[in-house]
């Protein structure tokens, strides 16, 4: 059953007498259960559309497009206090930086049972007993003493574990995790990843991954949706996408990546230039600048993505050879061992 439903969402930053677009034409849903991953670089619009999700775009962004439907309803049209009825009990968000979404002038326990009290009707025992179960399910030690403490007591790991705590409270539908483990040490992510990953197929909560990390999609995500400068590229089933990236962007992404199993010697792929400013018009397909494969079409029309498909890709030269690797390099073709420029 689809839960998340995006469907061409454009989001627009207003600066005086000028408009700008920061997301474009976003598009991919997200069934009950499922783990869905959005990557792709800072500035991409991944943690914008989130944002726009939770209905919590700063007064200068403006959905200018598109729906945003959550069990079919339209977030987008929704009045303040729908919205409000919503965060929490229906969906959560794990927002990137913890010390700025924290109250810090309220203890630890009064910010985990806040939400609890008022949405679920908890007595402040019930509370307090819930919220001293999710500390030590996040790996939060001598909980019952943290409980009483301030942000500023916590580390920054700390601190987004009790984010995650938050988020999980009131049993919610749907979860969105804005780079839940980056300041997490790797025995903890583990550990927060699998938390949330059972959840997703224990109670039927879909979860969207919004996270730099490809190793964490590779061994959580169900899909991945990939997002250049404020558009959707690539989204795919996550092994397909691994073993044969189609898009330019996505290969260079999975080749600038360290894997265990690379072949000694081989290099890292960085993918060179930097992405466009969002403020800058620019013809054609925005990749196009730190493009290999790059043709004159490239330059002057943006190529479409079928969102419908089960692999769509938003390219006019696709790649169609298998990524190896070993080697961080589309695998050959032909007997002499060159690879082939779609």
């Amino acid at each position: 059953m689809t839960l998340l439903q995006i469907e061409n969402l454009a989001i627009d930053l207003t600066r005086g007498a000028q408009t700008h677009r920061l997301v474009s034409d976003a598009s991919w849903q997200l069934d009950a259960g499922q783990t869905l991953a959005v990557v792709g670089e800072s500035g991409s619009g991944k943690s914008l559309t989130a944002l726009a999700v939770m209905g919590l775009l700063a007064d200068e962004l403006t959905p200018a497009a598109g729906h945003i439907l959550f069990d079919g309803k339209d977030l987008l049209t929704a009045t303040d206090d729908e919205l409000r009825q919503l965060r929490g009990p229906q969906i959560a968000m794990v927002f990137q930086e913890p010390m700025t979404s924290l109250n810090p002038v309220k203890t630890i326990g009064y910010q985990l049972t806040e939400g609890m009290r008022h949405h679920l009707g908890f007595s402040a025992k019930q509370a307090k007993a819930r919220a001293l179960d999710l500390l030590e399910q996040v790996g939060i030690s001598d909980a019952k003493r943290r409980l009483k403490q301030y942000p500023h007591h916590f580390s920054g790991g700390m601190r987004q574990r009790v984010m995650i705590a938050i988020a999980l409270a009131c049993k919610p539908r749907l979860i969105l995790a804005d780079e839940p483990t980056t300041a997490l040490d790797v025995t903890i992510q583990a550990q927060i990843l699998s938390l949330l990953s059972r959840l997703c197929s224990e109670q039927g909560v879909g979860l969207v991954l919004i996270t730099h990390n490809l190793g964490i999609v590779a061994r959580h995500a169900r899909r991945v949706v990939v997002m250049y400068a404020g558009s959707v590229v690539e989204a795919a089933d996550a092994r397909q996408l691994y073993r044969a990236p189609k898009h330019p962007y996505t290969h260079g992404l999975l080749s600038s990546v360290p894997r265990m199993d690379t072949r000694k010697g081989s290099k890292l792929l960085p993918i060179q230039g930097a992405p466009p400013d969002p403020f800058d018009v620019l013809r054609g397909c925005r990749f196009n600048p730190r493009c290999q494969h790059a043709t004159d079409k490239c330059l002057t029309d943006k190529p479409l993505i079928d969102h419908m498909a089960v692999h769509a890709v938003a390219c006019w030269n696709q790649l169609d050879t298998p990524l190896d690797h070993t080697l961080n390099r589309p695998i050959s073709n032909n007997a002499s061992g060159e690879t082939r420029n779609p």
